[in-house]
């Protein structure tokens, strides 16, 4: 009988947006380094945004899912906090596709991030309004009286 083989991926790519911000992440096996546009994760600023970035590694690393997987993200467009969802997104996604089971996805994983936030797993759809005539912008018009 031969050995049951390990079903790890060489490497799985991934994806997440937010507004107009799109990262890209790159999951294979390694020492547990996670990297943004080449520098490592732990020195992102500002803080605040580091420690959303960082909410999924905490998650898949206390269920002992982390070891072993390097993760590469280059991300581009929008501003710092749309950056940040954005990673957080692309992180997540990847970690469950890389941990598979039977069916191709980490169910326990995934049902943890999803427990923690719904919104971890799916792309945000809502982009800015466009501005309208008659305003300064998408909403605010000129007032006016028949008086």
């Amino acid at each position: 009988m031969m050995a049951a083989r390990s079903k790890k991926k060489i490497s799985v790519e991934s994806s997440g947006k937010r507004k107009t911000a799109i990262a890209r992440a790159s999951v294979k096996k390694g020492k547990g380094r996670v990297r943004v546009n080449g520098s490592p994760i732990e020195i992102m600023q500002p803080d605040m945004a580091r420690m959303k970035a960082m909410e999924p590694l905490a998650i898949a690393d206390a269920m002992g899912r982390l070891a072993k997987a390097d993760i590469n993200i280059s991300v581009e467009g929008g501003g710092t906090m749309g950056q940040v969802d954005a990673i957080r997104t692309a992180i997540a996604r990847g970690l469950v596709f890389w941990n598979d089971g039977a069916a191709g996805e980490d169910d326990e994983l995934r049902d943890e991030y999803l427990r923690f936030d719904r919104s971890l797993l799916v792309n945000d759809p809502r982009r800015k309004e466009p501005k309208h005539q008659m305003g300064r912008g998408a909403r605010k018009k000129k007032q006016k009286s028949y008086r």
